[in-house]
């Protein structure tokens, strides 16, 4: 998952540890984020890892010993809950405050600030104005440095307070403060009044059974400069738990957002090594994982936050039922929607699989009669797209400089930042408008490396080559040298 993100464009990825991770089921070992560390690295990307449940007494030492072990293998920050940790001898990493510390106050960032933290991820609830406020506050302090902000943007929601929830752990014994939430926020509930009597809907249908606590997922796409303006430094994507195809298509779809904001606004800068990114597809967040959208307090409170009818993801509209018949459904179809073999189609939460389709008629894996005879007029969804997910392939490439230059007794190559002399016979080319040709072709064949060629200068001692190469190089010669370029 860490290296779909960074292949589809992100500048950071967070991580949990073994152990103490607030994603019991999403822990990895030392040796994997070892691996992930080293790969991230290449690309100037950050690899932070969660240490962020609250600790027993006797966890400290282990978690203290943790700490060590991550910074040892090259890990960037480590993101914590638990402040009794700053007791013990932690490594000198960088520190970030995880959401569940609180942080929605300028007074709490501050004293975050003050013990020594680096970053603070903010609570989800806060508005524009409140982040404005913190960073503002902080700005007047004029500390030795400026604690940066982190905001979600993306991702699921919890219907608790900055995840504080302790309903997990009072009905199931399973604490959201320890890793192991049960979700109790995505099931089934009745709203009952004091009496005890079902309350009635706008409709006059009695809530009974439905999703009352499972909030839409959070989409703040579109208020990204708003947030860069209030003082954001970082935008986070909830991801672990999802799958390879969600982290692929979120972090594209933010990368060409932020890119655009970058290249419209002379202040802003990359994170991570400016890079050249090519997608099989077009991203968009409807067509993997997708609860709905809500972008909750960022403007105060809004309606419709909550989808009663499914915790599941529903997916893209795609349009109305307009008639039916044993064993097919006519769909009006919005503009733009093409369906296809074996997507997967939604209503509340039910839904069905396709088996063909003949026109506006959707043949279905399920009889008509047996999903109901409310069907006209229902507003259908797509929830796998099946034509969009093989699709689904994101590279990344380094954009480089490379320099051919003929020195004495041999040649110096240079690739970005690597360099190196190779020892080798001036041998006089009986073409030299083919040797010139054949060395800009092969040190421009990096496809299977990090890297993608920029701009390819060669130089013949004291002129740039533009024409011809007085000297031959062997195809097989030029490949090693460049191969042993790019393989430090």
């Amino acid at each position: 998952m860490g290296i779909a993100a960074i292949q589809a464009g992100a500048d950071a990825v967070y991580i949990g540890a073994p152990e103490f991770g607030a994603r019991q089921a999403a822990g990895n070992s030392v040796e994997n984020i070892a691996e992930l560390v080293t790969y991230a690295h290449r690309f100037g990307v950050q690899v932070l890892v969660t240490l962020n449940t609250l600790l027993h007494d006797d966890e400290y030492h282990r978690a203290c010993a943790l700490a060590h072990e991550l910074y040892k293998v090259g890990v960037d920050a480590l993101i914590i809950q638990d402040l009794n940790l700053l007791k013990y001898d932690l490594p000198p990493i960088r520190l970030h405050a995880s959401t569940q510390c609180d942080n929605r106050t300028p007074k709490q960032v501050l004293r975050l600030q003050e013990l020594g933290f680096r970053r603070v991820v903010l609570a989800r609830e806060l508005s524009i104005e409140q982040i404005k406020d913190i960073n503002d506050e902080l700005l007047i302090q004029n500390s030795k440095f400026k604690i940066e902000l982190e905001a979600f943007v993306h991702g699921a929601l919890c219907v608790s307070y900055s995840g504080r929830c302790y309903l997990s752990e009072v009905l199931m014994d399973r604490s959201a403060n320890r890793g192991c939430c049960a979700q109790l926020c995505r099931q089934r509930y009745d709203l009952l009044d004091k009496d005890g009597k079902e309350i009635l809907d706008i409709h006059g249908e009695p809530i009974h059974q439905r999703y009352l606590l499972s909030l839409q997922d959070m989409d703040r796409s579109q208020h990204l400069a708003e947030l860069i303006k209030a003082g954001v430094t970082t935008f986070k994507i909830e991801g672990r738990l999802k799958d390879r195809d969600y982290v692929t298509n979120i972090v594209a779809y933010y990368r060409k957002l932020i890119d655009q904001l970058i290249d419209n606004n002379p202040t802003l800068r990359h994170a991570s090594t400016p890079s050249v990114y090519q997608y099989g597809f077009t991203p968009n967040p409807a067509k993997t994982f997708h609860r709905g959208q809500t972008d909750y307090f960022l403007h105060g409170r809004t309606p419709n936050m909550a989808n009663w009818q499914t915790p599941k993801s529903i997916g893209e509209k795609i349009g109305k039922v307009i008639a039916t018949r044993y064993n097919a459904i006519c769909v009006e179809l919005a503009h733009g929607i093409t369906l296809h073999n074996g997507d997967g189609i939604c209503y509340g939460d039910k839904g069905f699989a396709i088996n063909r389709i003949e026109g506006d008629w959707i043949y279905p894996n399920v009889r008509v009669s047996d999903i109901g005879n409310r069907l006209i007029g229902q507003i259908l969804y797509r929830n796998l797209d099946n034509e969009f997910l093989r699709s689904l392939h994101a590279e990344r490439r380094i954009p480089v400089n490379i320099c051919f230059e003929a020195i004495a007794d041999g040649f110096r190559l240079t690739i970005g930042k690597n360099s190196a002399f190779f020892e080798a016979e001036h041998q006089l080319a009986t073409n030299p408008e083919r040797a010139l040709q054949t060395i800009i072709q092969q040190l421009s064949k990096l496809g299977d490396t990090y890297f993608v060629a920029k701009d390819i200068q060669v130089f013949d001692g004291k002129l740039c080559c533009t024409n011809t190469f007085p000297y031959f190089i062997p195809t097989s010669q030029l490949n090693l040298w460049r191969r042993q370029l790019t393989n430090l």
